[in-house]
């Protein structure tokens, strides 16, 4: 286990551990709520460049310590550090790491994942919940807003009336509303859920990694663009991973009856 420790504790830390070709990130401040600090905030940073360089990472794990959060967001504590409106519009935002990752991300999300740690959860690309997480924009309640996209990935995963319950009305939703919503993927015991995600993140790490990578790419351009312009970009996009060797290996693997060796080329 690797630690991007801050030199005071009480700032939190961000932890990345590799088994295989899995990375699990984990935002260690339980004692806050997992609750982000721009030393934080700086270490994600951090471990989302490291993941993305290293090509024996194939997926990442993101999920909080400890039993009752994931991650409430910014340390609100923490947002007077920012001595003007513009410094805090252009500070190191954590959402913005992980939509950075190049790599497949899953969410484990343990308790409250409220704000910006809602953000966090729905920049990652697959949502697992335990059975006692709760999903909430609470910042309405404190006079602002979210920042992290908030309401394009609430509006697009759970439509607009439901995004607006939410975003409006600044109370939170349990996990088995936000299955029913489509917010989340699957909802497991909190004591399967590290190991759930961890299980479906070696899945993904199994298959083509380039293909694996295009495909996140592919999923983004579904969202962004026209339908015929996202189908023509799917289409060359497959044609660069047609043209890999780990295509050839795929296709011969499947005549010689056997699995196949991706190797990231």
């Amino acid at each position: 286990m690797d630690s991007l420790n801050t030199p005071d504790p009480a700032l939190g830390a961000v932890t990345v551990t590799v088994d295989g070709f899995v990375a699990t990130i984990t935002l260690d401040r339980p004692q806050k709520l997992n609750a982000v600090t721009p030393e934080m905030a700086a270490q994600l940073v951090a471990a989302v460049a490291r993941c993305n360089a290293d090509d024996d990472i194939r997926c990442v794990v993101l999920t909080g310590a400890g039993p009752r959060a994931f991650c409430c967001g910014s340390d609100i504590r923490e947002l007077d550090r920012y001595d003007t409106a513009w410094n805090f519009r252009n500070r190191e935002d954590y959402c913005d790491a992980i939509r950075g990752l190049r790599k497949p991300s899953i969410a484990a999300v343990n308790g409250y994942a409220f704000g910006g740690g809602l953000e966090t959860a729905m920049s990652c690309d697959i949502r697992i919940a335990s059975e006692n997480a709760q999903f909430g924009a609470p910042e309405i309640k404190l006079g602002w807003i979210g920042g992290g996209g908030v309401a394009a990935f609430l509006s697009h995963s759970i439509g607009t009336s439901n995004a607006a319950m939410m975003i409006l009305t600044g109370d939170p939703i349990p996990a088995d509303k936000a299955l029913a919503w489509g917010l989340v993927s699957e909802v497991v015991p909190a004591d399967r859920l590290l190991a759930r995600a961890q299980e479906i993140a070696a899945i993904v790490a199994s298959r083509a990694p380039i293909a694996a990578e295009t495909a996140k790419l592919n999923l983004k351009a579904a969202h962004t663009m026209p339908v015929e312009k996202a189908i023509e970009y799917e289409r060359d996009l497959q044609t660069i991973c047609f043209a890999t060797a780990d295509a050839a290996e795929g296709r011969a693997a499947f005549k010689e009856k056997r699995s196949p060796v991706f190797r990231r080329k």
